[in-house]
């Protein structure tokens, strides 16, 4: 009963994290559009939370087609992927303990 509750919760915190990042990576993207200033603290912060992302899935995948980047895409769309995968099945390893 510990264990299962332990892993529920595991599972409902990685949950909120990963909803958390997803809506960094949606404002972060909607920020760049309107090109703001670059030394405002929630635009770096926002840089900094996102960027070394962003730049591991390019490493990997071009992401620039036709003058637009799809790494926020490709990120949230990870992340969904993790989200629906790996927290539905804790929540059912939770359920079978």
């Amino acid at each position: 009963m510990i264990l299962s509750t332990f892993i529920q919760a595991l599972a409902q915190i990685l949950h909120m994290v990963i909803s958390i990042y997803i809506w960094v990576v949606i404002i972060a993207a909607l920020v760049s559009w309107v090109r703001p200033d670059p030394y405002n603290p929630i635009v770096q912060t926002l840089y900094r939370l996102t960027e070394p992302v962003y730049a591991w899935i390019r490493r990997y995948i071009p992401t620039v087609v036709g003058g637009i980047d799809l790494a926020p895409l490709i990120v949230i769309i990870g992340l969904q992927f993790i989200d629906l995968f790996l927290v539905k099945l804790l929540f059912e390893l939770a359920a079978t303990i």
